[in-house]
């Protein structure tokens, strides 16, 4: 039974908590918020836990394996690091951390202490998105000219990092982990209406080295809330809308094809395709059930995490370049391909006598 701690009992962690308390892997034994009301909250809606306001000492605390960090972004890579240090296993909410260096650091330092780094990426593990990969790499799409995703709402601002950095994390997970690959160049414009320097509207590009070209869009000042991606092929288009209930992806077999040959302009016509739509069947389940299972899996079996450091460090990188371009007026970072190479997480039974933890 693994013995897991939640830091962070402000919008996502109570979620985090029920999640975990619902899995008969692990036992949550603890949860750390700065806010008293907060933990007895959280005590009365699950009796027999145990709270503290003082992160030093949850860390600091033989009988927990692993911690879930909930916090604000500026606290995520100090948090993580501290709790890496002490032997904890990690799951880290989105950003992991402000810079890529930062992240870089997290990765080696769980490497050399053989543990397990997970970043809450929440969407890959959701049956909708997956279900996306497999369309796109089945190549029933064609192939893909372009991704357009539109993630707005009004509000919640955030104080310390910037629209982009509070929904785009999101996005780029998903654009990422459907094509399998990272971009070469990032371009951002955004705007900054109410607080100096924190953009609230921002619009994102990204290139690839294979021609595939994205587009993100985030605000917190849309009157709707707006949680819609289109994958653009040569052959079909998929809209995914995950503010619907059940239908969330929708095929349009639509197409547009230039002639093949053609002797002068006059002779030149685009051919436009309008088929029929349809929907495919993805059975919902809690996506955050979903990762919650998999972080405690890879902790059991010593699986590589599918949002592990390596692509939480590729969101950064996008979003650390995406600040420079809002610096320079939205012209394109090139980026360059960084990591660290490791090995994937091993439970030897020598790390697991040392935490305690019994593996059934």
């Amino acid at each position: 039974m693994l013995n897991i701690a939640v830091v962070g009992c402000g919008y996502w962690g109570p979620n985090l908590l029920r999640n975990f308390a619902a899995l008969s892997e692990c036992e949550v034994m603890l949860v750390c918020d700065k806010e008293d009301a907060r933990l007895q909250h959280m005590r009365k809606l699950h009796p027999g836990l145990e709270v503290t306001s003082n992160f030093d000492e949850l860390i600091g605390r033989a009988d927990i394996d692993a911690v879930a960090i909930a916090t604000p972004t500026r606290l995520h890579y100090p948090m993580t690091k501290k709790a890496l240090e002490s032997g904890k296993h990690v799951l880290a909410e989105k950003p992991m951390a402000m810079s890529v260096d930062a992240c870089e650091e997290l990765i080696e330092l769980a490497h050399i202490k053989n543990l397990v780094l997970m970043v809450g990426h929440t969407f890959i593990y959701s049956p909708t998105v997956r279900k996306i990969k497999e369309i796109v790499e089945h190549g029933d799409l064609g192939e893909l000219q372009y991704i357009s995703s539109r993630r707005l709402n009004l509000g919640l601002f955030q104080t310390d990092i910037n629209v982009a950095w509070d929904l785009a994390p999101h996005d780029i997970s998903i654009i990422l982990y459907v094509l399998g690959r990272t971009p070469v160049g990032v371009n951002c414009q955004g705007k900054a209406h109410f607080a100096e320097g924190i953009e609230d509207v921002t619009n994102m590009t990204l290139t690839f080295s294979n021609g595939a070209f994205a587009l993100i869009h985030n605000s917190w000042l849309d009157p709707n809330k707006v949680r819609e991606m289109t994958f653009v092929g040569t052959r079909r288009m998929l809209v995914y809308n995950d503010t619907e209930p059940f239908e969330k992806i929708r095929i349009y077999d639509k197409r547009v094809e230039a002639p093949p040959h053609y002797d002068t302009f006059a002779e030149f016509q685009y051919s436009y395709h309008y088929g029929d739509m349809y929907c495919p069947y993805v059975k919902q389940t809690e996506t955050l059930k979903v990762e919650c299972q998999h972080f405690i899996d890879c902790i059991r079996t010593g699986a590589r995490p599918q949002s592990g450091g390596m692509e939480g460090l590729a969101v950064v990188q996008v979003l650390e370049a995406a600040s420079k371009s809002l610096k320079s007026g939205g012209a394109k970072v090139g980026l360059a391909v960084r990591g660290i190479e490791t090995q994937p997480f091993s439970p030897s039974s020598e790390h697991l006598a040392s935490r305690g933890t019994h593996i059934s």
